[in-house]
């Protein structure tokens, strides 16, 4: 199973986008929205509702319920990715302060040495930013900032989106064509 958490940073489409590309490859998946995200939702993306969200994933946490069975590392998974993930959810990852469950999943994700990636969307960054994010590399977590290539001529927000996602799927391990790969012209 795919874990996909989505904060409160701007660029929520794209963890839509990467829970739609799992869906269509027949990827297990469990969804947590923390609740600034609920908020960036409702101004980004005013085609989706939270319910239509939720359904494109196989199981839905809260992300408020440290009790849940996702807290726990007995709980199975494979991967964690946090897309978008905020730079509060960064620092509190980066220094080990789980206080919900996105936070505590990352949490388990490092001590059991699991996939762990990180989709940061600020800009620009600060010391403390880069530091906390070179802190979590350290401990074997990705970092792929959401940063797109050109190379590839996007023609719409999809392309965009599309090459992020992708490369997230790369990272992942999974095979996929959600963006046109450099090529010596």
């Amino acid at each position: 199973m795919i874990v996909i958490a989505i904060t409160g940073a701007s660029g929520v489409i794209y963890g839509v986008e990467l829970l739609k590309a799992l869906k269509e490859l027949n990827i297990e998946t469990g969804l947590l929205i923390s609740d600034p995200a609920k908020i960036v939702i409702k101004y980004e993306l005013e085609d989706y509702d939270l319910d239509e969200i939720k359904s494109l994933a196989d199981h839905f946490f809260e992300a408020n319920e440290i009790d849940s069975s996702i807290n726990s590392g007995s709980f199975k998974f494979d991967s964690l990715v946090i897309i978008p993930c905020s730079m509060k959810t960064v620092s509190a990852i980066a220094n080990g302060y789980a206080s919900n469950s996105i936070t505590r999943v990352a949490d388990v994700a490092l001590k059991e040495r699991r996939d762990l990636v990180l989709v940061p969307r600020e800009t620009p960054l600060r010391s403390a930013h880069l530091e906390n994010m070179l802190r979590i590399s350290k401990e074997g977590g990705i970092i792929l900032p959401a940063m797109p290539a050109f190379y590839h001529n996007p023609e719409s927000i999809n392309d965009i989106t599309d090459f992020i996602v992708g490369k997230v799927l790369d990272v992942l391990k999974i095979d996929n064509e959600m963006f046109k790969r450099w090529e010596k012209p």
